[in-house]
């Protein structure tokens, strides 16, 4: 073989190497060729012995529901890392919302005004109640749900409820 030759080969690790290093360590999803982290097979081994592989992964196989639901029921966090086409899936959404709250922030506009998602959501972190839809911002169960949850959220409400009289009996309590 002339030295053009070898010069001009480019050696990639072994696809079973690179899948059973991230079955063990996930994070080393971050450190492999891109080529594999667009392999579906290896970035699922990874996102499942690590939820936090997903940030590395393919924006193709961040688009992947199986593969995102891995992380975010887990997490929670990771939702931030879906695809957009992910960002209207209310399961997908509610599993994360078991784990973060936060999540809420990146969800779609139909799903902040989704009175299942938005009372998950205050479950988990009540002060996401600000990005809730008006509508939901004016509910009286919601209301009374993020003031139960914490009191300070009494500003998040729309004036009609920040006029209700158990509204104010919950924000008035000691």
């Amino acid at each position: 073989m002339e030295e053009s030759e070898i010069k001009s080969e480019k050696i990639l690790p072994d696809r079973e190497e690179i899948l059973n290093k991230v079955k063990q360590n996930g994070k080393l999803l971050d450190t492999i060729p891109e080529e594999f982290k667009d392999d579906r097979e290896i970035v699922l081994e990874a996102v499942k012995n690590n939820a936090e592989a997903l940030e590395f992964a393919s924006d193709r196989l961040k688009k992947d529901r199986e593969i995102v639901y891995e992380s975010v029921s887990k997490i929670g966090w990771t939702y931030c890392y879906a695809g957009e086409n992910l960002l209207k899936d209310k399961e997908l959404l509610l599993a994360g919302l078991k784990k973060s709250g936060q999540i809420f922030y990146f969800t779609s506009s139909e799903l902040r005004d989704d009175k299942e998602v938005v009372l998950s959501a205050i479950e988990a972190k009540p002060i996401i109640m600000k990005y809730a839809s008006k509508r939901l911002r004016s509910d009286k169960d919601v209301g009374l749900a993020v003031m139960k949850k914490n009191k300070k959220c009494f500003s998040f409400l729309e004036p009609n409820l920040q006029k209700d009289e158990d509204i104010l009996n919950i924000k008035n309590e000691e």
